[in-house]
């Protein structure tokens, strides 16, 4: 109760007022560390934890949905005050949010959707990081043969993403310009099974492939290893999440689009709207909160943040930023892009 009466009164402040968050403990329970993005949103979080003078304890699921589950018990038995929970499975998680409203401890649902309304999402526009995938490589490949390399078939931003993707294609198909000769999701979004998928749609079609519609950077990787192979790097391939080695892939002409989603914006987000929460604030009440409707009907609080298209023509916005070192950026590049020229 204490807690709460000095979040409320911080609330009144904003959340640069330290003391009142100092007893506050926010768990977060990361579904991996495999992806390099996550490094980064957890330097977001802790940094505006820190900043508000709250704890921050977290577990590694390890891409395991039974370990998450134990991982989120093993954070409210230390007594977290909210959770963050970047889920494995959006099913599987489900029975972890019911734990956590039984104790009345909120719960964001960071960056993937778990499907219960007691969670507040909190994510970028996956369906226009689809459509944004999807332009980029249209516009260099109007025709041709195409490969959809999905994300994670426990992960629900992978069918957001391709629900996008595929509004920027029909009318192609319908036209008969593009024809997709190869689909598969990528088990745990692993850029391994990305290449093993890539190389067995290549056998399958002798090569026969203009364009990949890969969903984020580490299964792009994936792809762009296995057209290597087969002397075919240099086709458009997409992407998301900003990762070094993409954007470094962009400035060497063998990746189109890396969708950027400063994820230091939204684990600084999650880490407000959680203290926010553990102080009583209402879902609704969050700063750009909007009521949001999943695919299968559940109506949920959520945030989204807006994602940005980066390709050859605005890789100067990454390193404006402070997202990537130009030398990195510009590894092994002679007479690229700006700012690698």
């Amino acid at each position: 109760m204490n807690k709460i009466l000095l979040a409320a009164v911080a609330l009144t402040a904003g959340l640069a007022t330290t003391s009142a968050w100092a007893e506050m403990t926010v768990g977060v329970s990361w579904s991996n560390f495999q992806e390099e993005r996550w490094k980064t949103d957890e330097a977001a979080i802790k940094a505006a934890l820190e900043a508000a003078g709250a704890k921050y304890v977290s577990a590694d699921a390890q891409s395991s949905s039974a370990k998450q589950l134990s991982d989120v018990e093993s954070l409210m038995a230390q007594g977290v005050d909210a959770l963050i929970i970047l889920a494995q499975d959006t099913q599987a998680i489900v029975p972890a949010v019911s734990a956590a409203a039984d104790e009345g401890v909120p719960v964001v649902a960071y960056d993937r959707l778990i499907e219960d309304p007691r969670a507040f999402y909190l994510t970028f526009d996956n369906v226009e990081v689809g459509r944004m995938q999807a332009r980029a490589v249209l516009a260099q490949a109007p025709e041709g043969n195409y490969v959809m390399i999905k994300g994670s078939p426990t992960d629900p931003n992978a069918d957001f993403l391709r629900g996008g993707q595929q509004e920027v294609l029909q009318p192609a198909i319908d036209a008969g310009k593009i024809t997709i000769v190869g689909e598969a999701y990528t088990d745990g979004w692993l850029p391994a099974n990305a290449q093993r998928n890539m190389e067995q749609i290549l056998t399958a079609n002798d090569n026969n492939v203009d364009a990949v519609v890969a969903s984020n950077d580490g299964t792009a990787g994936g792809a762009v290893a296995a057209l290597t192979a087969q002397g075919m790097a240099g086709i458009p391939v997409s992407g998301q999440d900003g990762d070094h080695a993409a954007l470094n892939r962009i400035a060497l002409g063998t990746q189109t689009v890396s969708v950027w989603k400063d994820s230091r914006e939204l684990g600084r987000a999650a880490a407000e709207i959680a203290l926010a929460m553990a102080g009583g604030t209402e879902k609704a009440s969050v700063e750009g909160a909007v009521e949001w409707t999943s695919p299968s009907g559940t109506v949920m609080t959520a945030k989204f943040l807006p994602p940005i298209p980066i390709t050859r023509d605005n890789l100067p916005v990454v390193v404006d930023a402070g997202w990537i070192p130009l030398e990195t950026l510009c590894q092994g590049v002679s007479n690229g892009p700006a700012p690698c020229n």
